[in-house]
């Protein structure tokens, strides 16, 4: 993986990252979206243009945060859409799902907003 949508993403959805994206590999969930990590060309357009700053570089996350590559890579698993590996963003591939940490984030006072 390379880049990876964080936190500040969640009910803000602004969608330049999407814009910017050469490869369609932003998605969108119901609170935020999110990075495929193996359709990711890693280009660095989706962190230039992000306005609140929720895409990071894995390789450069603190450790407190990496289990976010993993909410990233778990929205297209079985447990939250199913979608496996969809090959680009197209309208079919938006929902109103989200992993379940995004999900319940802000409704427990460690996720509060």
């Amino acid at each position: 993986m390379a880049y990876v949508i964080t936190e500040p993403c969640i009910d803000t959805k602004d969608g330049a990252c999407t814009v910017a994206c050469p490869v369609d590999c932003i998605y969108e969930g119901g609170r935020m979206f999110y990075i495929h990590p193996d359709e990711c060309i890693n280009c660095g357009l989706c962190l230039s243009v992000c306005p609140v700053d929720a895409i990071l570089w894995d390789e450069e996350m603190p450790a407190e945060r990496l289990f976010l590559r993993e909410v990233n890579r778990d929205f297209f698993a079985d447990g939250v859409t199913g979608w496996g590996a969809p090959g680009g963003w197209d309208k079919s591939r938006t929902t109103s799902l989200d992993h379940p940490f995004v999900a319940s984030y802000g409704t427990t006072p460690e996720h509060r907003l």
